[in-house]
């Protein structure tokens, strides 16, 4: 019978590329990967890999047993999630990706609520840009995911994962307060209005790639002008004091204003556009009470910030 964990090395492989990625993925040695591999080919009786310069590739029938694997780690992944909801607490580890804005908004509260109504579930929180979250979920390096979908700007789909939206808040132009004089007073000629206005002036914007980097630009373009991106930085904090000392302009969720009144001028923009921030899990391990926990208590939160 064909080894489920030397199964598993044999889709890593084949979702992250090299063996060297997939014993840093599993915490293992690279050597220990390729013995375990090695393995398995002897169980299985055919090749699994060739050698393509210095990287290895999956022959046909490997290709046939990963597809094969994927279907059974989801059916033990079923059983465990069953096994757990039999069980009378909530207990458990849930790895949770979550992306900045919703990190600052909802982690802090939540985790406070998790702590006093699931003392026994651990959370492991990393933060993650929702494409690559949404991916690292699907190959089961987090549990469930917080991420975001731009309007007109689909984020991607994995077959394996459900979506579940969290909430949704409004996009505006941020621009630094009246009377503050920085780097960009001398180019501004008057009050900014609108969007239009901005033709001139210094952008910050998320690097090139990120969904959001790619909605802003848009709406600029829209708006009949191609953005002066002076300022890369998915530092969103850092985005703000930009704006806030008069040194660029910027598209903002509203969520990054919970707990705090934003100290700039904030514009509506054409069509009063909205984002979009869900939840996803693998479907197979979405029953699992400490997930079931963590989603209703991040459900719980995004009212009571979205009511502020």
């Amino acid at each position: 019978m064909l080894d489920v964990k030397r199964l598993r090395l044999l889709r890593e492989l084949k979702i992250r590329g090299t063996l060297a990625d997939v014993a840093l993925a599993l915490q293992y040695s690279p050597s220990a990967v390729s013995q375990q591999l090695a393995q398995l080919e002897k169980e299985a009786g055919v090749k699994l890999l060739r050698k393509v310069g210095r990287r290895v590739q999956l022959t046909a029938q490997a290709e046939i047993l990963v597809a094969h694997t994927a279907e059974i780690l989801e059916t033990l992944e079923r059983a465990e999630a069953d096994m757990s909801a039999s069980l009378t607490s909530v207990t458990g580890t849930v790895k949770l990706a979550v992306f900045q804005s919703a990190a600052l908004a909802l982690l802090p509260e939540m985790l406070t609520a998790m702590a006093a109504t699931y003392p026994d579930v651990r959370i492991e929180m990393t933060q993650r840009e929702p494409e690559t979250a949404l991916y690292e979920t699907w190959a089961r390096d987090f549990d469930l995911v917080v991420a975001e979908q731009y309007p007109g700007h689909a984020a991607p789909r994995h077959p394996e994962l459900d979506r579940v939206v969290l909430t949704t808040d409004a996009i505006r132009l941020a621009v630094p307060p009246a009377g503050v004089s920085g780097g960009m007073a001398r180019l501004r000629g008057g009050s900014i209005t609108h969007i239009e206005d901005t033709a001139e002036l210094p952008w910050v914007m998320e690097p090139r790639g990120a969904a959001s980097r790619h909605w802003a630009e848009q709406a600029c373009r829209q708006a009949g002008f191609e953005p002066d991106v002076r300022f890369e930085t998915a530092d969103l904090q850092a985005q703000i004091r930009l704006i806030e000392s008069g040194n660029a302009v910027a598209l903002l969720p509203d969520l990054m204003w919970t707990g705090r009144p934003p100290a700039l001028t904030l514009i509506d923009l054409p069509g009063l556009p909205r984002r979009t921030v869900f939840t996803s899990a693998r479907r197979a391990s979405r029953r699992r009470p400490a997930i079931l926990a963590c989603r209703d208590v991040l459900e719980q939160t995004a009212r009571r910030v979205s009511a502020l």
